[in-house]
């Protein structure tokens, strides 16, 4: 017999791979302030021909999220999951819960998923249980302060008198922390980790096999798109690809099939039409 937790995974696009290519999602832009800076990231906006995390049309208030959500629920059976994967952090933004409660109480069915740094999950996983969220995504990259430093710019999390390296340490133990903790209160929690050719490579066994210690569920290894401040830095070529996902293997179950989506991606994501902005749904 199929249990709460089956169902939502058979038909969650960013879970399963044949889910990926059967059913939909709507990403709601509500959370643009960040609490981390990655050297990858680049946030632009009105870039309607990119597809890539952090990318916009536009930022929505709750109220508007709602009803894009309301429009494109009602009128496909394919759409299953409401997500919040930014702008920027979502759990740094009190617009992300007050999305998800609107939506959990006027769009039935849909599954609600956030996507996260990890920074503060820890603290706020009564707040995510209590605004009705069924799945979470945490981007893990390192476990390693040494290769951290090279991945993340700097840590905002309020802590005065402590110099980048400190600050960046704080926040792997925080972002492993709070996994563990999401697990073992009921969240299915997903991996992502993005491969950086050079800085992280050696490090993918050692991730999943913490994933897999701290009871997550599945693990998406996605190819660097160099951009920002490694824009000149070559993304991972298949066999890099290849070897990562061999060596996460031995202990995670893997999604193959992620389409490193816009912040206000809709549709089915194994649809190359729909992975683009629903600005005009």
């Amino acid at each position: 017999m199929l249990t709460e937790r089956d169902g939502i995974l058979k038909t969650h696009p960013c879970f399963s791979d044949s889910a990926h290519f059967m059913y939909g999602r709507v990403h709601l832009p509500v959370a643009p302030r960040c609490n981390i800076a990655c050297l990858f990231c680049d946030r632009k906006y009105d870039c309607v021909n990119e597809s890539r995390p952090g990318v916009t049309s536009e930022l929505l208030s709750p109220q508007q999220a709602l009803e894009r959500a309301e429009a494109v629920f009602a009128g496909d059976p394919s759409m299953k999951v409401a997500g919040i994967a930014g702008p920027g952090e979502p759990l740094y933004n009190e617009e992300t819960f007050e999305t998800m409660s609107l939506i959990r109480k006027n769009v039935p069915g849909a599954v609600l998923c956030l996507s996260s740094n990890g920074l503060l999950v820890a603290e706020r996983i009564r707040d995510m249980k209590c605004a009705g969220a069924d799945t979470l995504t945490v981007t893990v990259n390192s476990l390693c302060p040494e290769s951290a430093l090279r991945i993340y710019a700097d840590v905002f999390d309020g802590c005065s008198g402590t110099d980048r390296a400190q600050r960046i340490g704080r926040f792997l133990e925080k972002q492993q922390k709070g996994i563990t903790d999401a697990c073992r209160k009921g969240f299915t929690v997903k991996i992502n980790t993005v491969l950086i050719p050079g800085i992280n490579d050696s490090e993918i066994e050692q991730i999943a096999s913490f994933a897999s210690s701290a009871g997550a569920y599945v693990m998406n290894i996605m190819p660097l798109i160099p951009c920002g401040s490694f824009s000149d830095r070559p993304a991972p070529s298949a066999k890099d690809l290849s070897e990562a996902r061999r060596s996460a293997g031995k202990h995670m179950r893997l999604l193959s099939v992620c389409s490193q989506c816009r912040a206000d991606a809709c549709g089915i994501p194994g649809r190359k039409e729909s992975r683009g902005s629903c600005h005009d749904a």
